[in-house]
């Protein structure tokens, strides 16, 4: 028989695990359910540096205390060109903030939350498929870590599941939506040294782009760009950090002993929907970002603040907010993805560019830092913009 409950959700990432928390605020039940242990969840390191509508939501929702308490407060971010840090002082710009607060910190908070609430939270368990998702009762069909079938029936379906979703196959199949490839990926660090900075650096260089960002006082994480297919072993220590120094001259990087490394690919993805019948997809599920513009976690939590006020309508037979659900989100995804390429072409070196394409990058970045207009942009995209209350 098929166990039944008023929202079953894919995914028990930062979309899924919130969305479950404010439908319950309603008084609405859901299912959660993930491939992954509790512990893979809690313990995949990922960044994280949260919209203040973010931490908003996570902390006036009771999800999260933590995010203000060990979170650490960002009023800016420096931009890093010719050997010269240009500040973007979102405060005295528009009076907004951004917090670094890594995603499974995130993660910790909510699954304890949800657990606390008694949610019906189950890890280990895999969709298969999602059937019957334009009825009034679409269903999940899952199975467990034993291989035994599962079918949950619900009044709607939430993917939640990320960028290989099984809902997203409902809803648009495959391909399923928009893509755009980059040529190049960033080469990633975690190493034991304090901070080289207050705030996260954005450098251009003639040699490449390079992040430097932080997770705690003893522990950093930086990137560099790099070719897709780089190998992440192919450097050592030394060579690794040259390639950082040299990529972010005016900066003197404290080093350290380096304990991770990988190669980050990004793409940009919007799906042609984010709704078929009951069946909805939001967050990594609907779309997928490159990192640099700061936006793949805020925008599943966008989603799902949109789609929390639209399930409570329908629950009460107002189908308006999720028949304009998927419009009403794209508006939002598709101004990310337009800021985040723009910072991603701002500040990265494109294999086949000339010596013109060099210097007209540099006049970009000059053109931010000299305006106000400009700086207040880039402070108000990168902040976020409001979240529907």
């Amino acid at each position: 028989m098929p166990e039944r409950t008023q929202v079953a959700i894919v995914g028990a990432g930062p979309a899924g695990l919130l969305l479950s928390h404010l439908l319950a605020e309603a008084g609405i039940s859901s299912i959660v359910i993930d491939s992954r242990t509790r512990e893979q969840i809690e313990t995949t390191i990922r960044a994280g540096i949260l919209e203040q509508g973010t931490v908003e939501v996570l902390h006036e929702t009771g999800a999260s205390d933590r995010v203000l308490t060990v979170g650490d407060r960002h009023d800016g971010i420096y931009l890093g060109f010719e050997g010269e840090l240009h500040h973007i002082d979102f405060t005295s710009l528009i009076g907004r903030n951004v917090w670094l607060y890594p995603q499974h910190e995130v993660l910790i908070d909510l699954i304890a939350a949800r657990l606390k609430g008694g949610q019906d939270l189950r890890f280990g368990v895999t969709a298969q498929r999602v059937e019957d998702a334009e009825s009034a009762r679409p269903k999940v069909i899952a199975t467990d870590a034993d291989g035994a079938e599962l079918t949950i029936e619900a009044d709607g379906v939430v993917g939640a599941d990320g960028s290989r979703s099984v809902v997203r196959q409902a809803i648009v199949g495959s391909p399923g939506g928009y893509f755009r490839e980059y040529p190049f990926a960033w080469f990633g660090i975690l190493c034991e040294a304090p901070p080289s900075a207050d705030e996260l650096i954005y450098s251009n260089s003639p040699d490449g782009f390079a992040l430097i960002s932080q997770r705690s006082p003893t522990v950093q994480r930086m990137y560099f760009q790099c070719d897709p297919e780089a190998d992440p072993d192919a450097l050592s220590e030394a060579q690794i950090w040259d390639e950082l120094q040299r990529r972010t001259p005016g900066t003197e990087l404290n080093e350290g002993r380096i304990f991770q490394r990988d190669v980050l690919k990004f793409r940009s993805f919007v799906a042609y929907e984010m709704r078929k019948g009951r069946a909805v997809i939001v967050g990594d599920a609907a779309h997928t970002v490159p990192p640099t513009g700061a936006k793949g976690m805020n925008l599943a939590v966008a989603d799902v603040v949109l789609l929390d006020r639209a399930i409570r309508a329908l629950l009460e037979n107002d189908e308006r907010p999720l028949d304009a659900f998927s419009e009403t989100a794209m508006r939002r995804v598709w101004k990310a993805q337009q800021f985040s390429w723009w910072m991603t072409s701002m500040l990265h070196t494109m294999p086949e560019a000339s010596d013109f394409d060099r210097r007209r990058q540099v006049a970009e970045l000059r053109t931010v830092t000299d305006s106000r207009a400009g700086m207040t942009y880039l402070a108000e995209a990168y902040t976020g913009w409001p979240l529907p209350r």
